[in-house]
């Protein structure tokens, strides 16, 4: 099978639903001719055209409006926010409006509409374009959030959002736009709401997302050469969640520990654990741990952004610990 990388897979999703439908278009700032900042690739600006690549201003708060607007009217947008702190620019727009329309018209409006932004951290960006707020929009209902760590999953994934006729928020790591992985050149969907084993073991379940499953996968694989087994699980959604596959592993194992970026306190594993210790308690040998970001703003200094953000020597220290008690 060819091997695609995440920024690549993105945008052969993009294509064939655009081509699959008219009615879908892309609108943000710098998406057309520049090929979007992450992306990266004026492909579809080249094939689509201003009409259905629409450059926008620099206003988070108008690129939401428009795009409801359109999405209630008949269009399938796919709206492009450059990072996901500035989603806090739009915030009225994306919580009062998007995630409440369908369900104050009583299911007679659609809002078929995709809202793409990256998460970040390790890059230098500082405090206000290195956060990770996925754990807000996962308590809003109405909303759809999904969150891939891998290209594969990333396509399945988009093409999905893309044919929703809900609003979904569509995380993207830009420490993964590089990385590469299989991807079939045949059409395939990935559902919502389904986590993906993506390692198989017997001594601790940990439980991630997004840039830190392949940190997770890390840890775990130098962990195996002392005999400790570790099941990861990539819940590759957020909203819908799939509790069942949450609940199967850990009953498997005894052990959970739950590994993301954001900070720890009010982190969506903060949701995990509690789903665990409420539904599960009895299956647990060991408390439930959660391993997130130090609650602080994201420094721009290399070596203190490093120190905030956990990494595979803390989540390997972390594992030990728990599969010791």
């Amino acid at each position: 099978m060819r091997e695609i990388s995440f920024s690549t897979a993105l945008v052969e999703a993009l294509k064939e639903e655009m081509r699959r439908d008219e009615r879908v278009f892309v609108l943000g700032e710098d998406v057309g001719r520049f090929g979007m900042i992450y992306v990266a690739k004026p492909e579809l600006w080249k094939e689509f055209g201003d009409e259905r690549v629409r450059d926008t201003p620099i206003s988070e708060n108008a690129i939401i409006g428009f795009a409801l607007g359109a999405a209630i009217t008949g269009m399938r947008p796919v709206a492009d926010i450059m990072f996901c702190d500035l989603l806090t620019l739009a915030m009225e727009q994306i919580v009062n409006q998007v995630a409440k329309v369908r369900y104050m018209f009583g299911g007679k409006i659609k809002v078929p509409l995709v809202i793409c932004t990256s998460l970040g951290g390790l890059r230098l960006a500082a405090a206000q374009h290195s956060q990770h707020l996925e754990a807000w929009f996962s308590h809003v209902p109405g909303l759809k959030v999904v969150i891939p760590s891998t290209p594969y999953d990333a396509k399945g994934l988009l093409k999905t959002a893309i044919r929703d006729d809900n609003p979904v928020i569509f995380f993207e790591h830009q420490q993964l736009m590089p990385t590469t992985g299989p991807v079939p050149e045949e059409e395939y969907l990935i559902p919502f709401g389904k986590a993906d084993i993506k390692r198989e073991g017997k001594d601790i379940t940990v439980i991630s997302y997004s840039l830190m499953v392949h940190k997770v996968l890390r840890a775990a694989n130098e962990l195996a050469q002392q005999g400790i087994e570790t099941e990861v699980i990539d819940l590759r959604t957020l909203n819908p969640l799939d509790k069942e596959a949450i609940l199967k592993s850990v009953e498997k194992t005894g052990r959970l520990l739950i590994v993301h970026q954001a900070c720890t306190t009010g982190g969506f594993g903060a949701e995990i654990a509690a789903i665990v210790a409420e539904n599960g308690f009895d299956l647990l040998t060991a408390p439930i741990h959660r391993l997130g970001a130090l609650d602080v703003p994201v420094p721009y200094s290399p070596v203190l952004e490093n120190f905030v953000i956990p990494n595979e020597q803390k989540i390997a220290e972390k594992i030990l610990s728990i599969v010791s008690q």
